[in-house]
Parts: structure tokens; sequence; C-alpha cells
């Protein structure tokens, strides 16, 4: 690499973590100095071979690899989303689930000397260029391991920081089991049609949160592989479902936009800009039959729905009725303030829809509060659980509580 071109990257990257740290203090949020030391070292441009500098360092994720239909199986995720995970937790000796090799990097210099950092993928592929990569960066001390990491990959070996950067439906007992106590475990888990990055500390045979942030990461493969259902509810509406026991019959619901929408206001407003992810999760866990609604911008355009979030609405079913969280309305023009409006179709549109408010204003007197979330195996009994919405998944059972909820 030349002189200038060398420079070019180096004020690229240095404009980025300048304006992913200006999105940190936007959000509350504090940057680790040892996170941010190595979002400025590690060269991008290196993990992304054959990508124009300036798409390297966009603030957005780099596809390295999709299958035959266009689904994305491997990429270097988004610098924003990386930072943000990096600073929920941290960790001497680390395994990486899901090998891009930028981020092992960024591990490897986090984890500092007597550190160490073992990433695998399923695919090998994948993993012979995380190799080169991490080779030619100067990273040949992090391990790239192709295997199956539904399944111990060292037995014995333990780790105090495990990070998955693969969307994953449950945690395999290898996870937990490789896992020191004390230790974390950051994950992008797939639950009620959502993505979390959940970071889980273990405390004896079970996992605790510490802190949840939104995120999108390409689906896992191999034996912890899940597909989701989606119903289909209008020209390019569609409910995503990803649990095995909602059992949600799509025919009553088929053509539910044909018929009059009502609307509910719940009388909550938040300021403008302000995300919902508390909210969407509180709605997740109060709400049967739930999923998220995703929709076509031309479903939008031609007022088939009220503006909503194309990659994802709370929404849910009952029987032939749909209800649904549309986009925020401005209080008035004197106001940054905007109210929730929920949205229905169907022969108990009017019930559904006040369902839905309601819940939004039991969550405003509520606090507004984050969950917490408890990770049980799977042959836990109820008596043993904590009070909450328990969802159970192949290995585990998840328990949702909300510690400040009144």
């Amino acid at each position: 690499m030349s002189t200038s071109t060398s420079t070019r990257a180096e004020d690229l990257r240095n404009a980025l973590v300048d304006k992913i740290v200006a999105g940190h203090v936007r959000q509350g949020l504090t940057m680790r100095a040892e996170v941010e030391r190595a979002l400025r070292k590690v060269p991008r441009e290196l993990f992304t071979p054959g990508v124009p500098l300036e798409e390297a360092y966009r603030d957005g994720a780099v596809i390295t690899k999709r299958s035959a239909d266009g689904v994305n199986l491997s990429s270097v995720s988004a610098p924003y989303l990386i930072a943000e995970m990096l600073g929920q937790a941290k960790g001497r000796h680390v395994l990486e689930i899901g090998s891009g090799g930028y981020n092992a990097a960024l591990l490897r210099e986090i984890a500092g000397p007597g550190g160490s950092v073992l990433t695998v993928d399923i695919d090998q592929e994948v993993t012979d260029r995380a190799r080169a990569c991490l080779d030619t960066a100067g990273y040949s001390d992090v391990e790239v391991v192709c295997a199956d990491a539904e399944f111990e990959i060292e037995p014995g070996r333990g780790f105090d920081l495990i990070e998955v950067t693969v969307g994953a439906w449950d945690i395999p007992p290898a996870w937990i089991s490789q896992l020191a106590e004390g230790g974390t475990l950051v994950v992008p888990l797939r639950t009620l049609g959502m993505t979390r990055s959940w970071a889980l500390r273990r405390a004896g045979n079970h996992l605790v949160s510490t802190s949840n942030l939104l995120c999108g990461f390409v689906p896992m493969q191999g034996e912890g592989a899940s597909k989701g259902r989606s119903v289909p509810l209008g020209d390019g509406v569609t409910l995503w479902l990803n649990e095995h026991q909602q059992d949600i019959d799509g025919d009553p619901v088929a053509a539910v936009f044909s018929q009059e929408r009502h609307e509910a206001r719940s009388g909550v407003t938040v300021p403008s800009g302000r995300l919902s992810a508390d909210l969407d999760l509180w709605l997740a866990t109060h709400l049967p039959n739930f999923g998220l609604m995703i929709t076509e911008l031309a479903a939008i355009d031609n007022g088939l729905v009220v503006p909503s979030w194309r990659f994802g609405t709370p929404a849910f079913v009952d029987g032939a009725t749909l209800a649904y969280r549309g986009k925020l309305r401005q209080v008035d023009d004197t106001t940054t303030e905007f109210e929730y409006v929920v949205y229905a179709h169907g022969p108990d549109a009017a019930r559904l829809a006040e369902q839905m408010a309601d819940q939004i204003r039991a969550w405003d007197r509520a606090g507004r509060p984050t969950s917490t979330l408890c990770v049980f195996s799977i042959g836990t009994p109820d008596a043993d659980l904590p009070d909450g919405m328990v969802l159970d998944k192949k290995h585990t059972r998840l328990v949702f509580t909300w510690p400040t909820a009144k």
C-alpha cells in the first residue's frame, strides 16, 4: 500500500471513529478507551480486500459472501454496531463465534498482552479468508478454527468472554460450559421476531443480562440454525415470527388490510429521534401472538399501511384481526414531541388497538423500564424460575423480567 493510500485510510478511519464516538454521546453511551484505541489502530481496509477505501470506512456492513438465492452468509459488520457490542463486555481470553477477521483483530487489541482470541466459523471459505486477512494485518496470533460452534471447540478450555457475531436463535449448552464463572456471553439473540445483542454474565448454572441493544446479523448456520416463518398480510406486508410455538393461522388475516382501519392514540409521547427498543420488547412480552410486521415501501406509498418501520414494526394477531404500532405522530406544530399511535384492521379492531395502546401506557406508568433476561437450561422446573414471561427454546428457558415495573 502506498504512503498516500495509507494516509488516506488513516484519515478515513479516524473520521469514522469520530462519528461513532459522537453517536455514542447522543445515545448516552461512553466508549471505553481501549475500544476507541483499537478502532483507530486496526486497518479495516485489510479485511475488505477489493472494496474501495471509502466503502470500507462507511458505517455499514460489507457483505463478503451470499448464498445462491441472495441471502447474506458472512459480512464485516457495521463499525458502529461492532463498537457498541465491544462496549458490552470485557475479556482477556476470548472466543468469537462467526469469523470476519476484523472484529477478531479488534478483540485481540483489546485483550492486550497475555490475552488470547480464538475465532471460529462453520464455513471453510470464511475461515480461510479470515486467516489470510488477519495475517496480512499482522494478527497471526489470533487462532482461526473451522467448526460448528454449537459444540465445544476445545473441551476443557474456558473463556472469560464469548462474543457471537451471527444471529442466534438459542444458546447451546457448549457456550455456557466454555464460559468461565463471572464471564460474559455477548450474543445477538433472536426472540419473538426481534434481535437484541444481550450481554449475559454467568452466575452458576444460569446467565443474567447486564445490557442489551438493537442489532441485526446474518443468521446462524449448522446445528444451531432455525428458520422463522412469514405470515402474508397483504400485498408487500408480512408478519415475521421466529418462535416454534407461535401457531398463528395466516388464512384469517390474509386480506386484513381490505377492512377498515381503526386508530387508538396512546397519549404517550417521546422526543424526536428517540428509539423504542425497550417498548418493543415490553409489547413482545405482554401481548399474545406477537410478531414484527415487515413492510415494503410500495405498501406504504400506496396507503395500504400507515407509515411504519420497514424492517420491523411491533404487531400482534387475534383471530382475523391485526394491530400494529404505526409511525410516531407529532403532537403539534409547536413541539418536537411525538405520540405513539396504534392501528388495527379486522372484526375486532377497536379492542385490539386499545389493547396495544393500553400496554404502551402500562410501559410508561412503569417508568419506561429495561428488561432483564435470565437464561436457564431447558430442564429447569417452573418453581426454580424467577417471575416473568417465560419463553422456551430448544436448549434454554428464557425469562424476561421487568424489575422496575409496577
